[in-house]
Order: C-alpha cells, then structure tokens, then sequence
C-alpha cells in the first residue's frame, strides 16, 4: 500500500510539474508576443485549458472581450448542434394555390415555401445542387399535369422577415459572396459570380467578361480598374439587399490567375422563383405574371394562402455535414441561417437578434457569465461582436461531452498541427480549438489578438500556441 501512495504521489508531482512547465513556456511564448512590434497597439489574450480537467493552465486577459472574427462559429455550431440536433435537416416545400383545370392549367401560383435551409441550390452536397432540385422540382409539376400557369412562380422567404442583414455588419462586406445575407428561401449560398478581364496597363478599365449564371435583372456598374502585376485582388462589390445594381471598386492585378469575383445574390427568393420559372419556360411550361417573393408582394411575415397542394419537400443534408463545411470553409451565410434557425426552434421570432440572445441564454444556462458574450452575428463578421477567450474556451471545454461532439471535432480545420478554427477580420486574428501532444495530454486553447498592424500575424499566433508542443 505504502508503495501504491508512492508511485501515486510520484505521478502526480509529475504531472504538475509538467503542466508548471507548460504554463512558464506559454508565459514566455506570450510575453514575446505582446512585446513584439506588431502588437504594440494591440490586445492581446490567451487562454489555455487542460481538456481532460478545465483547469486553466495559462491565461492572459481572458477575460476581456474582442472581436472574435471566426471562431465566433465554434460558438454557433455548438449551440445549434445543443438546441436543433445532429440530425437535424431543413424542408422546403414546393406547392401551388387554386386549382388545376382539365386541360392542365394552373389556376394560381407555384410557391416555393423557404424554411431557411442554407444550403438549397448549393454545389457542396449531391442533393442539393441547383440542377438536382429543379430536376425535382419540374418532374412533381408534370407529375401533377401542370402544362400552364395562369399566375407566377413565387419565392415565399417570409419566415425569416425582410431584415438580412446583421445591425452589426459593414458596408464594403454587403455585396460580396461572404457578406450574403439570410433569406428563408436561400439559393445557390445566395450568390453569383463575375467574370473578369484586367487592362493592359496599370489604371486602365478592367472588363466584365460575364456573370454566372446570366443575371439580366442586375445592373452592373464597373468602375474597377487593373492594378499592377502580382497585386491580386482587390476588387469590391458594392451591392444592398434588395437592391439591382451593383458597383464594382478597386482594382484587379494583372496576371491574376482567378476568373473573377463572387458577389452576393441582392434577393436569393427571387433567384430561386426566377430559376424554376426560366426552367419551366424553357420546357414550354408558360406562366403568365413574371416571378415574385412574398416580400414583393407585401407578406413579409406572413404565410401565402391558401396552398391548394403541396407538390413536393426537398431535404437538406443533415446537420453535421452543414457545421462541416461551415467551419471547414468558414461560410458566414450558415453561421446567420443557423442563428434564425436556433431562435425559430426555440419558439422565438427567427430574427439576427432573437438569435443572438437566445445562443447568450443558453450558454448563461450552462455557467457562462452572459457579460462575456456579446454577441451581434452567428459567423463573427461583424466587428461589434465581443467575446471573452475565457468564456469561448469554456464553451470548447463543455462541448466534450456532447454525443455530437465527434462530427462537432471533424468540423475544425487543421492548422499548425491543431484542430482549430481561425478566423479573420480588419486588424483581428484569432484561433480557437484543440490540441493533443506526443504524449497524449489534450488541450483547449483559444487565441485572439485585436488592432495588430502589419501582416503575417498568424504566425506569431502559432508560435504561442507552439508552448503546447
């Protein structure tokens, strides 16, 4: 017995003398960073935990709220895998109103009932391709008889309210493919692209080759110009909700090797309604009114009715393969549909909002001071969102122990050896995720530094991080 307490204490003298170790070598490697030249402006914090305990094994300001960028969607992710579930998938409806004569006329509309599924239309996942769910969605019109339609076809995005945008997003991110909005009839992760073709010299006009698909109810207005070789892109779009013209700014460098830029759709419900009536046109499917939303129509908020028949239901993927390519490619448009799905499932109205507040609760609920979470977005694009390293990391700690925390884990990209999802904005960089070492010891680590100047920041990042190795 004597010689069991020993070996016991032995093992535990061990261990924290390690973890001491540990903690000095982080301490170092922060103190290099914040007195580095790049952070002089800077607020840095740190905040590393002991994955198998909770104990904190380095921490620094952790508890002062930044701007989390990115990794603001381990947050979103954990909480709509807590409140929806891993299995979870969204339907959306393709029905009619009226009625259907002898002859095979549609006597009403086409509506294509949203339900905020994100990824309708998108080319990530075999079923939800754009072609997939017209080929669907066109076999369940003949399968019904329609041959005409004395009406339109109409988007109905009224669950999601006609604000899609976050209060707390910038101007210069609106029109561009990672500033897309929300709409509860999304399309095509509510995007479209522009191809384009630099001058032959520095300042002359860049061309607009195409866009793709063809969108001939956009106006584009080119105002970009070529920027010297190697200098990439540095091309905006200038494009508000609802709005038809778009004002492209900056330049595009010669000898880009892009094809263009990917510009975010103005009204993914109209896209949606125009592609299903283009595509019946082309079948000889004729509707007499042109294509519409609910929004056009002054329903915002409220259902189409009556539906006469429900025609067909398009499934998304569930919701772990969605969280998968949310954090792998770090698509902000999930992080605001899966934010107005959380509200909506909790019973609220699916607003930016009501989300936002209702992620804050639930974490309250589990120990986390709501102070430490101040949050304005679901992806961490907006710079007013405010999150304490301490409490992110704390969420990473708990998440554990969810029986979806595999698929949650699979989620976060690798980088520097870690699991771990990064993120970036004007001046914040940050990273937030998972370690385990040589020797099998798991941690938690969440980095953030905000008003940096300079570049090549992650680096410096990694370098703390690398006290774990």
């Amino acid at each position: 017995m004597k010689i069991y307490k020993a070996a016991l204490l032995f093992l535990l003298f061990s261990l924290n003398a390690f973890a001491q170790n540990t903690a000095t070598k982080l301490e170092q490697a922060y103190a290099n960073l914040v007195n580095d030249d790049q952070a002089k402006y800077a607020i840095t914090s740190l905040c590393v935990l002991d994955a198998q305990t909770g104990k904190v094994i380095f921490a620094k300001n952790e508890n002062i709220g930044l701007a989390t960028a990115s990794t603001l969607k381990t947050i979103t992710s954990a909480t709509a895998f807590s409140v929806l579930g891993k299995d979870f998938r969204y339907q959306t409806t393709l029905a009619y109103t009226g009625k259907i004569t002898a002859d095979g006329t549609l006597q009403g509309d086409l509506v294509i009932i949203g339900n905020g599924d994100p990824t309708l239309g998108s080319g990530r996942y075999e079923q939800s391709k754009e072609n997939v769910v017209l080929t669907q969605w066109v076999k369940a019109i003949r399968n019904a008889g329609i041959k005409k339609i004395e009406g339109s076809v109409i988007g109905d995005d009224s669950l999601f309210g006609t604000q899609s945008m976050p209060e707390g997003w910038i101007w210069q991110d609106m029109g561009n493919y990672y500033g897309a909005g929300t709409s509860a009839l999304a399309w095509r992760e509510n995007q479209f692209d522009v191809h384009l073709k630099p001058g032959t010299a520095v300042g002359s006009d860049v061309k607009v080759l195409e866009t793709v698909p063809a969108m001939p109810y956009i106006n584009i207005v080119n105002e970009l110009k070529t920027g010297a070789n190697g200098s990439g892109d540095n091309a905006y779009a200038f494009l508000p909700p609802y709005s038809y013209t778009a004002y492209l700014r900056g330049t595009w460098g010669m000898g880009i090797s892009k094809a263009g830029i990917a510009l975010a759709l103005p009204d993914p419900a109209f896209e949606a309604a125009y592609r299903l009536q283009d595509t019946l046109l082309r079948l000889n499917i004729q509707s007499t009114k042109e294509a519409t939303t609910a929004r056009r129509l002054g329903l915002a908020n409220k259902s189409i009715a009556p539906i006469a028949q429900k025609l067909a239901t398009t499934s998304s993927p569930d919701l772990s393969e969605i969280v998968y390519w949310f954090n792998k490619k770090s698509i902000n448009l999930y992080g605001e549909q899966l934010l107005k799905t959380i509200a909506w499932k909790l019973g609220k109205t699916p607003s930016t909002k009501n989300g936002a507040t209702s992620v804050i609760n639930f974490w309250a609920a589990k120990g986390i001071d709501k102070n430490a979470l101040n949050i304005l977005d679901g992806s961490g694009l907006s710079p007013g969102t405010r999150v304490t390293t301490a409490a992110m990391a704390s969420i990473l700690f708990q998440t554990q122990k969810e029986d979806w925390f595999p698929a949650y884990y699979n989620s976060l990209p690798e980088y520097n050896g870690m699991k771990i999802k990064s993120g970036t904005i004007n001046d914040v960089s940050a990273y937030a995720g998972y370690y385990t070492d040589k020797n099998g010891n798991k941690y938690i680590a969440v980095i953030n530094i905000n008003n940096y100047n300079g570049s090549g920041i992650s680096k410096k990042l990694f370098k703390v991080l690398d006290a774990l190795k």
